[in-house]
């Protein structure tokens, strides 16, 4: 089934999948169909220069065309990928690292390693060396996934 459908349109089908696919990267969000549909044109236009070799079967025509996607894919991925601008916040999201350099009081003393600071309206555990209540401390780190601050006395 599958080869008489390659048979009849012939190398139409890559040109129409790629312009289907292209039309479907403008309706859908992201980039990624766009680099599928430019291999699926690019697979056609080898088509209809290749389509009276006798190798140029449907399965070569696959072949070519997912090595194509997946090159189209990494280059649109590498041209892209470069064009990343930095935040002009690359903290907003991460909450220990803004406290990092703080100073606050010890609420809680610091035992085995545990203890509990106030920053602003937040308490925050902590861990250092131990320390009494009411010691000054200051932030040096934001420990495992920013839940955790590490402090050490003033």
């Amino acid at each position: 089934m599958l080869s008489g459908i390659f048979a009849e349109l012939g190398p139409w089908n890559w040109l129409v999948l790629g312009f289907v696919l292209l039309a479907l990267e403008i309706v859908l969000p992201g980039f990624f169909l766009l680099w599928i549909g430019i291999a699926a044109l690019l697979t056609g236009a080898m088509s209809l220069q290749l389509w009276d070799w006798a190798a140029w079967t449907w399965h070569v025509q696959v072949v070519v065309f997912l090595a194509l996607s997946l090159v189209a894919a990494y280059a649109g991925k590498k041209m892209i990928g470069s064009e990343v601008d930095q935040s002009d916040q690359p903290l907003l999201n991460r909450r220990g690292a803004q406290m990092i350099g703080r100073t606050a009081t010890l609420t809680e003393p610091i035992t085995e390693g545990r203890g509990r600071i106030r920053l602003g309206d937040t308490m925050w555990r902590v861990s250092g060396p131990d320390l009494p209540a009411g010691t000054r401390v200051r932030v040096t780190a934001a420990g495992d996934a920013d839940l955790e601050l590490v402090v050490e006395a003033v």
